[in-house]
């Protein structure tokens, strides 16, 4: 998933509407990917947060749009244009041989949506704690098969030594399958990853990033995440900043680092 439009392998069909799940079409022809999407978390009615490696990076190529609330990939939901993006400033692609750092990102959507966006946990649960994955991303380990169909698949927060040394700290979160040979994969990058809140609700806890241990495929070992709780801040402040841009200012698709 690193580096990638980066669905989930071995998942489940949607039990339930998600009307926060975001698409953000794209592809990167280099990569062998003429059209694919990453995931993506409506945050606030004009804010999507993603993956800094969905929206930057050589060959990446954005369609310009984000569709909100809907169970295919292709149709369905609410469609935006995208008005700007902000990629996290210390954000590093891992290239394969480790972690990303910091990967995460924002999209401000041209005009707001109706869908109910999902609230940001305050912190991650504990090893243990049962999550829920989403995503339209590949159904077959190392190929770009993507899903028309909104998949899920049931996990659990893991503890930092089930992922490869170095990969999970205070800004990720290794999270483990509840089911064998399973996993987020490429196209699912960007992606919530949830956890029930003491209301029954969900709320968001983590942003698909990659694979938490190296060189297993993506049913075969354990997701790597970054967790939202630990960017409240910076995404808080970003959100804030760019009002002082304008509503349209930018451009369609312009791509900056947010200090």
């Amino acid at each position: 998933m690193a580096g990638s439009a980066g669905a989930i392998v071995n998942g489940d069909a949607a039990s339930e509407s998600y009307p926060f799940m975001a698409v953000i079409p794209m592809a990167a022809p280099d990569a062998g990917v003429l059209d694919g999407s990453c995931g993506g978390s409506l945050i606030d009615q004009q804010w999507v947060l993603t993956a800094a490696h969905c929206v930057t990076g050589e060959g990446i190529e954005l369609d310009g749009i984000v569709r909100v609330g809907a169970d295919q990939r292709k149709s369905g939901g609410t469609v935006r244009n995208i008005d700007r993006t902000f990629v996290h400033p210390g954000y590093v692609n891992g290239e394969n041989l480790g972690p990303n750092k910091d990967d995460v990102a924002l999209i401000r959507l041209d005009r707001p949506v109706t869908q109910q966006p999902i609230k940001i946990a305050k912190e991650a649960g504990q090893p243990g704690t049962p999550t829920r994955l989403l995503g339209f991303g590949s159904t077959v380990d190392g190929q770009f098969a993507f899903s028309e169909d909104l998949l899920q698949l049931n996990t659990r927060l893991g503890a930092v030594s089930e992922c490869d040394p170095g990969y999970a700290d205070p800004t990720r979160l290794c999270t483990i399958s509840l089911k064998a040979k399973a996993m987020a994969c490429m196209g699912d990058s960007g992606g919530p990853q949830l956890q029930k809140a003491r209301n029954g609700r969900w709320e968001l806890v983590g942003v698909t990033s990659g694979p938490g241990a190296r060189g297993v495929p993506c049913s075969g070992g354990p997701g790597l995440y970054s967790s939202a709780p630990a960017y409240a801040g910076w995404i808080k402040q970003t959100m804030k900043d760019a009002n002082g841009y304008g509503q349209n200012s930018g451009g369609n698709g312009s791509n900056e680092d947010a200090q």
